[in-house]
């Protein structure tokens, strides 16, 4: 229930073994998903000497779970982030993650990271008049910016996606697909090539600052002394770990995923066409997407657990069978759900944790562009290529969110209700 279809379609991890022995380093990263393994290519790659450590494997968190879109910006409006951040970071961040897609895809071309690439698109898809409006007005507001996106209508829309649900969608040109598992195992690979070291199934249990570096201690015993720290576990920072700040100013909303197996040629041409990721604009959210191979990939916010584990595959059946009359009574494969963290206006956070000690965090969703760029901001940081005040953020505080617990349970109870009685179906 953890990777699914991506453990079962991805290339074999590079070789990582467990740190054996003491090690120095200029830097130390906590964490091997798309944040940590940037990170750790841009460190290696401007000369410097990196060790990651992870406490499972390369991509076992959301990293490795997640739906593979690869979109511009955040969940929020652009205007949003602009009056968030106000007028000198907002716009910095903004031009950052919306150039994030394309730094994705250069990485995959200049490495060769097999991950099932495609640069073409992704469609935000209208549910009702409101999401109508909601699609018109968020592009708008990137137009205002020059971003390559449109608004199709409802003919056209069905022309894309295969069916005729939705009013409007957005075609955002910079945004695409990955095979989000093979894309943080070749992100690591290409980290190793450069220099970096990476250990996995190493825990870091302590860290002890001694003079101007500091000391992380493993579960093994093992240590490693390097003058900085990133911390690159964002949404699966341990609940009893080093700096729990990290989880807990966030809200955990649960996101699952099921795929079909490979679909008859003939049958899948009828649905996304043109093979972008889609996903529409209700509260409780729909994605779909294909694969390589040609297996449907169908998800929505919960977890597959508990009465959860038996309300949202039914919900996705027949949900898919309303958008797809084709899809009736295929089956899904694959099963797998992971963790997305939420922070209180949907916006990431950096944070200087202790000296020498800094994150980012809170993706809200949308890790695999901004994990990628953030994480080599974090390197161009430490390699002394910009100043703390150059960053896309402003570092704050670690705060915790106010009834983490009760909104975290709440997510994934008022999923299970909304599933089991959509009236949609």
């Amino acid at each position: 229930m953890t990777h699914g279809l991506w453990e079962a379609s991805a290339p074999p991890a590079p070789p990582a073994q467990p740190l054996a022995e003491g090690v120095e380093a200029d830097v130390a990263i906590i964490g091997c998903g798309f944040t940590g393994a940037s990170a750790a290519l841009h460190l290696a790659s401007g000369g410097a000497s990196v060790v990651v450590l992870e406490a499972q494997e390369i991509g076992f968190g959301a990293s490795g779970r997640n739906v593979g879109l690869v979109n511009a910006g955040m969940w929020v409006m652009p205007s949003v982030l602009l009056n968030e951040l106000g007028p000198v970071m907002g716009p910095r961040l903004l031009d950052l993650l919306g150039n994030g897609p394309s730094a994705v895809f250069e990485l995959v071309e200049k490495h060769r990271i097999e991950c099932e690439a495609l640069h073409n698109g992704t469609l935000h898809c209208a549910v009702g008049r409101a999401g109508v409006q909601e699609v018109h007005e968020r592009a708008r507001q990137w137009k205002e910016r020059g971003a390559p996106v449109e608004v199709l209508d409802a003919e056209r829309t069905a022309q894309f996606t295969g069916t005729r649900a939705y009013g409007a969608a957005l075609l955002d040109h910079r945004a695409g697909t990955v095979q989000p598992l093979a894309y943080v195992r070749g992100l690591s690979a290409a980290a190793l090539h450069a220099g970096a070291r990476i250990h996995t199934r190493t825990p870091v249990v302590a860290a002890q600052r001694i003079g101007d570096s500091w000391q992380l201690s493993t579960r093994s015993g093992a240590t490693v002394r390097a003058k900085w720290v990133i911390v690159a576990t964002d949404a699966y920072t341990g609940a009893q770990g080093l700096w729990p700040g990290i989880r807990n100013e966030q809200v955990f909303l649960p996101y699952f995923n099921l795929a079909t197996a490979p679909l008859p040629p003939d049958l899948a041409v009828t649905i996304l066409p043109q093979r972008q990721g889609a996903w529409d604009t209700r509260q409780v959210l729909s994605s779909f997407r294909f694969d390589a191979a040609g297996r449907f990939i169908f998800g929505s916010v919960g977890a597959l657990r508990g009465a959860g584990r038996a309300i949202h595959p039914g919900w996705a059946r027949r949900a898919m069978a309303k958008l797809f009359p084709q899809l009736r009574g295929v089956p899904f494969e694959h099963e797998w759900y992971g963790t997305i963290g939420m922070t209180s206006d949907a916006l990431p956070r950096f944070h200087e944790l202790d000296r020498n000690v800094v994150s980012f965090s809170g993706f809200n969703g949308r890790g695999i562009a901004p994990g990628t760029v953030l994480g080599r901001e974090l390197a161009r940081l430490v390699l002394g290529e910009v100043r703390r005040e150059d960053l896309p953020l402003p570092a704050t505080p670690v705060a915790p969110a106010p009834l983490r617990t009760a909104r975290t349970l709440g997510y994934e109870l008022g999923a299970q209700a909304f599933h089991l009685v959509d009236a949609r179906l």
